[in-house]
């Protein structure tokens, strides 16, 4: 969940009233988000820097407020102040409109999409007419577009946004892809000028912007935006031009989202001009620019339109489980921000109408009209009961007896983590690689690389980090493996695995056969020595993690589902083990 850092007395301003912070808290249980922590700013910079040092009695009170990963109309101190008004019932909800500008004199964005098409295709485009700006605004302002940029934006790479003084440019305003070394301008917060190449090279030393030179690093063309002078405005998704940079003074806002998703790209320009269209001359108008491709196809930006959902009033009771007339229901959504009325069908149909403003693009499904409503209703005012049916899944309610069958057998159950090494999979099993394991791309550290294709490292771990403890050692574990499986849509398919190990002055060899036969016996499947198609039998073996000839493979109605044996010597000293250990690993899914 993204964390917004608000100032505490900045914010009560907004909301119009103060609190304690036992309120707010509550408060922002009640809307469905979390104060998680009350620091100052100094104490957040002293934290980063590892200072131990006492706050000082006049610093500013910062609250760090929890909130959904898609209400990105939340991730400033104006977002969450207006949604808490209304929800308080202190505000209307606002209505978004686009200035009255006739298309002649509408500014224009003209695309030259044969060479934008192959980097960065979309752009789409608002203009934030007469905003007043102050410090604290400004901040929120530009931090908004910080939390964009790491959030819907993926770090930039699928929407970067621009944001330029528009009295410092002409337009009309192009947007086009050319080669680095036909760029030259002087970007943000620089006195020189560079050229796109050269800028590239300079920014590998800069901590912020390094990270998202990749993008476009590579590329034959990067993108770039002109004015009708070709000043440069920015070149995304890097940096912005110096020209035409916004301050305290800008009273006019020139915001431009290039894109690689136009979906999301909208989303963003909505987002930025809902938000601080509250602070223009005329509050909450937004002027339109029209966005011109060479193919001919043109249009106007941003969408402000309002999207009508239509969702019953049965299905938004039964899945809460509280019984609402229409008019609580409605009134309930507007308290979220969601205009609502009665509404009724062809078949007479009871039905909420609801009007989802452009600010709020996480409304998707009928499902997230009644996840409003049951915020604004109350969670803790929902009664507890009992579902009409609980059935778990029939593979897990065999994974819970099985649990409780080995328990009686005096097995303790362990956990162990479903990603390992590379190393841990394979070698330290004496194992080769079968290319069978579900490779994690980027992995964060050496010891989560794959996902486990058996569970037994994991117990061997737990031996491994257990050596002083009283033996014998008697652990289990049932879990999921997971396997490449060109079958299944997502190439991979989960495997629920049964494994046991025994570890002490002997082996306990014949106490891991006689839980095989156990488990066999409370599965339904009898011994056949002949290995037919209603039992199991045992046969001789070759595992490389086994010691050789004390080992079996285990063969259950004509298929091979699991092993057992006294694990190598080898395999015991690559986990440091020391002494002699019997192990059985069984698939569960293939004795059904």
């Amino acid at each position: 969940m993204p964390t917004v850092n608000v100032g505490r007395d900045r914010l009560f301003a907004a909301l119009g009233e103060s609190y304690t912070r036992e309120e707010f808290d509550d408060l922002c249980f009640r809307f469905g988000i979390e104060l998680d922590d009350v620091t100052t700013e100094k104490a957040i910079i002293r934290k980063e820097k590892h200072i131990e040092e006492e706050a000082g009695k006049d610093e500013e009170t910062i609250y760090k407020i929890d909130i959904p990963a898609n209400r990105y109309d939340l991730l400033c101190l104006e977002g969450i102040a207006q949604a808490l008004r209304i929800f308080n019932k202190k505000q209307e909800i606002p209505a978004y409109r686009l200035s009255d500008v006739g298309k002649d004199s509408m500014l224009r964005m003209n695309v030259r999409s044969d060479q934008t098409s192959q980097i960065r295709p979309f752009v789409v485009c608002a203009v934030l007419r007469g905003v007043t700006f102050d410090e604290a605004r400004y901040n929120s302002f530009i931090d908004l577009q910080d939390k964009l940029h790491q959030n819907i934006c993926r770090r930039r790479s699928l929407v970067a946004i621009g944001t330029h003084d528009l009295d410092t440019l002409q337009g009309p305003f192009t947007y086009e892809a050319l080669s680095p070394k036909d760029i030259n301008f002087v970007p943000l917060k620089q006195t020189k000028s560079f050229r796109a190449d050269e800028l590239i090279e300079f920014y590998k030393s800069d901590l912020k912007l390094k990270k998202y030179l990749h993008i476009i690093e590579s590329s034959p063309v990067f993108p770039v935006l002109y004015d009708s002078k070709r000043t440069v405005l920015s070149l995304p998704p890097i940096i912005n031009g110096a020209h035409s940079a916004i301050s305290l003074q800008t009273k006019n806002v020139f915001i431009e989202c290039t894109a690689t998703d136009l979906t999301k790209a909208k989303i963003v320009l909505n987002t930025m001009v809902t938000t601080f269209s509250e602070y223009c001359e005329k509050k909450f108008e937004i002027e339109p620019v029209e966005v011109k491709y060479d193919s001919g196809e043109s249009y106007i930006y941003p969408d402000l339109a309002v999207y009508d959902m239509e969702v019953p009033l049965s299905y938004i009771t039964d899945l809460m489980g509280v019984s609402l007339e229409v008019e609580e229901v409605t009134s309930l959504l507007n308290r979220m921000q969601l205009r609502a009325e009665r509404s009724t069908s062809s078949e007479g149909q009871c039905l909420v109408k609801v009007h989802v403003p452009p600010s709020r693009s996480d409304v998707l499904h009928p499902c997230d009209v009644m996840e409003d409503v049951a915020i604004a209703y109350g969670y803790n005012n929902i009664p507890t009961r009992m579902p009409a049916s609980i059935k778990p899944l029939p593979l897990n309610e065999l994974t819970d007896l099985l649990r409780l069958e080995i328990a009686m057998n005096v097995y303790t159950e362990v956990l162990t983590w479903i990603l390992c090494s590379h190393k841990e999979n394979f070698e330290l099993l004496n194992r080769e690689d079968d290319n069978s394991a579900v490779i994690i791309g980027n992995p964060r550290g050496a010891d989560f690389e794959v996902v486990r294709t058996r569970l037994m490292h994991g117990i061997l771990k737990t031996v491994g980090s257990n050596n002083k403890h009283p033996k014998p050692i008697k652990i289990y574990e049932i879990g999921d493996v997971t396997l490449l499986d060109e079958t299944k849509d997502v190439g991979a398919s989960n495997r629920r695995h049964l494994a046991a190990l025994h570890c002490g002055a002997t082996s306990g060899f014949e106490l891991i056969h006689g839980l095989v036969d156990r488990v066999m016996e409370v599965m339904g499947v009898p011994f056949k020595p002949d290995g037919d198609i209603i039992g199991y039998c045992i046969n001789r073996s070759e595992e490389p993690e086994f010691l050789p000839g004390r080992q079996a493979s285990i063969i259950c109605k004509g298929k091979h589902v699991g092993n057992f044996g006294i694990v190598h010597p080898e395999v015991l000293n690559n986990f440091d083990i020391t002494d002699p250990c019997s192990f059985v690993e069984i698939d569960i899914e293939a004795l059904l």
